[in-house]
């Protein structure tokens, strides 16, 4: 409630004021000030309810009426029909001013009032005539001043809160509009139910008193009658909280949040009311009452204007759906704005990515009809334009013909926007190897509306060539410059080249050292210099790792790994493995170099001890290694592999094949490996495009009594294909043989099964024959293996994978025989989780033999980092 009371304010009449021309004393010239500072007292004086007029008098003529004295000013007031007439003189003598003034009443015999007032330099003159006519409006209007202003009856807000919204002040003139305004300032807060002002008379004026009453606070909130949303969800999107004030206008607020929590859910009918109890100690409790409808489906979506293609084709682009016979397991029919206005960008891409460059969606018109949701979108589809002529202009580092060759369009029979666009992207890419980092290429587009055709020339601005002026590297606390200056493939004071920068790029992400990476480049002190700024986050380098799993031949296994990828900062690698299980022991400790003598010549050492329990023998080894590797191409490394390796096999099975038999004793190998390596992959867990190859040829025989060569053959295929699902493609292959002057062991030869190889077998499960039936490796083995890879959770890194896996191992007697392959499938999920990646997957025996279970066998991997 506002009130005012009681302040006791009578309607008056106006009064007429007559002004005349000030006089004015200077040493300089400002005679216009005569009839300036009158009006501008005019100004105030009709602000404050005066009918205020004007005199232009010369001033021989006023000086004369004035020489008569009183009687002469009454006189003319009494002529021109005013109640007062107000004259005076501005007095200025170097900065300080002064203002002298009269007001004489028409009627009466008393002396005229005066007026006195003093300032300092010009800039004061407006303020102090302000001064003059608030002191000219109370002797005018027999006005009082304000002595006191006072908040009462407030329990909670404090009175400076409320003092901040009153612009009421001591000593200023008492004025009820004044005070009406202050009403609503106070009011406006929102924290009062009540508020009156009341005025008492003091000795030196009026004395102002704010009476409020505060409204009631909030001690609970409920709901009834909610069942899509629980009463924990809706208070986490009310803005009113326990304790806060009753406001109305807060509650419709917080009605029209509910009822828009109901909407995104297609709930339309929603209807959300309020009550509230009033309690003692001046709180209550809110309660919302809601009556949520039925859920409201699409019935149709229907388009409008479309002749080339029929309602069912364009249906199938958008992702709005019409309400469905499965509805409640698809989720079709489902009302998604942010979903329907993408569906009106797709639909204008298709059209313009199909010729119809002038094709026009408009907005969906949704009408809402009792228990459904009706959609129509109407489209303007005008004329389905051909491909013309073709060209490039402007600046042209190539020749014309091999820029056109690099041009998609002219491929094209219809126009398509975004084939021009990626044709932009491509020559810009084009200019930006060449170091013009800001080439200006846009398409100039030219129709034919009799032939209905388009021309199209790429017009190019090639600007300056760029170099980079400076390279920054922040962020990195742990990784030293150079790590990271190596990999980029730009370099300072070296020509700008776009490809090589995404390379080096993607070489950082490859060396897993950083969880994240901006680049930002800016320009440098010239026109044709540019800074690179690249900002690293980077992220434990150290990692530990377990898996296991279990098999018919191992009965189960456990390993474990703990690494550190970039020791002190400097990129390389240190890495122990320990692997435990019913039949292997394995232990091995390896060091790797990346960047040998600072150049990329990649070293490193291996040393191990392995113990291995047979079937039919037990073996133990020791041995070591030296490894070396080169680039020779893009993507691609060639290594050279030293290993001197000394087992022991003993405690052989009398019944155990004959090339088992020949190994009892001390065996030495020293063999040589070369292999090539071509490795593009985005990611080396949860990859999402790239390749990886590998050809490797082993020769051992540089002494010991173990020969023999072996060579293995490996690709791997990461495609993307449609909704974010990547295909992997991956065949792996190999072949021994037996040198003269040795043996080849039965350790070297070929055994599947495993996470890595055929899953849905247990490690080494799938085995040759010898001529006696006895299982031995294999002398030739082929894997297939066939991925879909899905990301279930792509913030997160997780990934569901189905897999098909199929190979076989063959005797040195056998052929090899693709036909006769085992064959497994299955499930896994892939998780690249903060402790490091993590591997789940199921396999199943399609094809099991005799003993041999189709049932579900699983394997895991785990890891962490610290």
């Amino acid at each position: 409630m506002l009130s005012l009371m009681p302040v006791n304010l009578h309607a008056r009449e106006s009064v007429r004021v007559l002004l005349v021309p000030f006089e004015v004393h200077a040493e300089e010239e400002l005679n216009y000030l005569a009839t300036e500072i009158p009006k501008i007292i005019e100004r105030y004086l009709k602000e404050a309810g005066a009918a205020v007029a004007f005199l232009e008098i010369e001033a021989p003529n006023l000086n004369q009426i004035e020489a008569q004295g009183v009687e002469g000013l009454r006189n003319l007031t009494l002529k021109e029909g005013a109640d007062y007439i107000l004259g005076g003189s501005f007095t200025r003598i170097g900065e300080p001013f002064s203002l002298d003034a009269y007001l004489l009443a028409s009627t009466g015999s008393g002396p005229p009032s005066n007026f006195y007032l003093e300032g300092n330099g010009m800039e004061d003159l407006l303020g102090s005539i302000k001064k003059f006519a608030d002191a000219l409006e109370i002797k005018l209007f027999k006005r009082e001043r304000v002595v006191s202003v006072k908040v009462v009856g407030n329990d909670r807000i404090e009175v400076d809160a409320i003092s901040q919204n009153i612009k009421t002040k001591p000593g200023d003139i008492f004025l009820a509009k004044s005070l009406s305004e202050d009403l609503k300032a106070v009011y406006a807060m929102g924290y009062f139910e009540d508020i009156r002002i009341e005025s008492e008379d003091g000795p030196n004026g009026k004395m102002i008193i704010f009476n409020v009453q505060e409204k009631p606070t909030v001690r609970n909130i409920k709901f009834k009658g909610n069942s899509v949303f629980e009463d924990k969800e809706l208070k986490e999107n009310l803005s009113i909280k326990t304790g806060a004030i009753l406001n109305i206008f807060q509650i419709q607020k917080n009605i029209g949040r509910i009822e828009d929590l109901y909407k995104d859910k297609n709930y339309h009918n929603i209807a959300v009311t309020y009550d509230i109890e009033k309690l003692d100690n001046n709180q209550g409790d809110l309660t919302f009452e809601i009556k949520e409808g039925k859920k409201i489906k699409i019935k149709t979506i229907d388009f409008d204007g479309n002749v080339v293609y029929d309602d069912k084709k364009l249906k199938k682009l958008i992702k709005s759906s019409e309400k469905g016979f499965f509805s409640w397991l698809t989720g079709s029919g489902e009302l998604d704005r942010e979903a329907l206005q993408q569906d009106i960008a797709r639909l204008t891409a298709f059209y313009h990515n199909d010729g119809h460059i002038r094709a026009r969606i408009s907005e969906p018109q949704v009408e809402f009809e009792e228990d459904w949701i009706y959609i129509t979108i109407k489209i303007v589809e005008g004329p389905r334009f051909k491909v013309g002529k073709v060209g490039v202009s402007g600046d042209l580092i190539l020749p014309e013909p091999t820029l056109l060759s690099m041009v998609r369009i002219s491929q094209n029979e219809f126009y398509s926007r975004e084939v021009v666009r990626n044709d932009v992207l491509r020559l810009t890419d084009v200019y930006a190897d060449e170091g013009y980092a800001y080439a200006d290429i846009y398409p100039s587009i030219k129709t034919d509306e009799e032939s209905f055709t388009v021309d199209i020339t790429y017009a190019i601005n090639k600007g300056k060539q760029v170099y980079f002026e400076r390279i920054n590297i922040r962020g990195n606390t742990k990784t030293r410059d150079k790590v990271i200056r190596r990999e980029l493939r730009v370099y300072e004071q070296e020509l700008y080249s776009g490809r090589r920068l995404k390379r080096g790029i993607r070489n950082l992400y490859r060396l897993d050292y950083f969880g994240n990476i901006e680049v930002d480049t800016v320009k440098g002190s010239t026109d044709d210099q540019m800074i690179l700024n690249i900002d690293v986050e980077e992220k434990s380098t150290g990692s530990f790792s377990f898996g296991g799993g279990y098999s018919t031949t191992e009965n189960y296994y456990l390993i474990a790994s703990i690494a550190q990828m970039n020791l002190f900062g400097r990129g390389q690698t240190l890495k122990l493995t320990g692997q435990i299980g019913g039949r292997t022991n394995v232990y091995n400790l390896s060091f790797t170099e990346p960047w040998l003598f600072d150049i990329p010549l990649s070293a490193g050492f291996d040393v191990y001890n392995q113990t291995r329990d047979e079937d039919d023998y037990e073996k133990d080894s020791v041995g070591g290694g030296i490894r070396l590797s080169y680039p020779v191409w893009d993507y691609t490394r060639l290594y050279l592999t030293y290993i001197y390796d000394r087992s022991e096999v003993y405690n052989i099975n009398p019944n155990a094949a004959v090339s088992i038999q020949e190994l009892e004793g001390l065996n030495t190998t020293s063999s040589i490996t070369t292999s090539l390596l071509y490795d593009s992959r985005d990611k080396l867990f949860n990859t999402t495009e790239g390749s990886s190859h590998r050809l490797s040829i082993q020769y051992a025989g540089f002494g010991g009594n173990i020969a023999f060569t072996k060579y293995t053959a490996e690709t791997g295929w990461y495609l993307p294909i449609f909704w974010g699902l990547t295909e992997f493609l991956h065949a792996k292959g190999g072949y021994t043989r037996e040198n003269s002057g040795g043996i080849l062991p039965d350790y070297e030869r070929f055994y599947l099964g495993g996470m890595n190889s055929i899953r849905g077998f247990g490690y080494r499960d799938i085995y040759a024959l010898d001529e006696n039936g006895d299982p031995v490796g294999g002398d030739k083995f082929v894997q297939f293996n066939f991925e879909v890879l899905i990301p279930l959770l792509k913030d997160q890194g997780v990934v569901g994978v189905l897999f098909a896996d199929a190979g076989n191992v063959y005797g040195e007697n056998e052929d090899l025989d693709l036909s006769n392959m085992r064959h497994a499938a299955g499930y896994g999920f892939r998780w690249y989780s903060p402790i490091g990646p993590i591997r789940i997957e199921c396999g199943y025996i399609l094809n099991p033999r005799e003993n041999e279970s189709s049932g579900g066998n699983w394997d895991f991997s785990m890891g962490g980092a610290f």
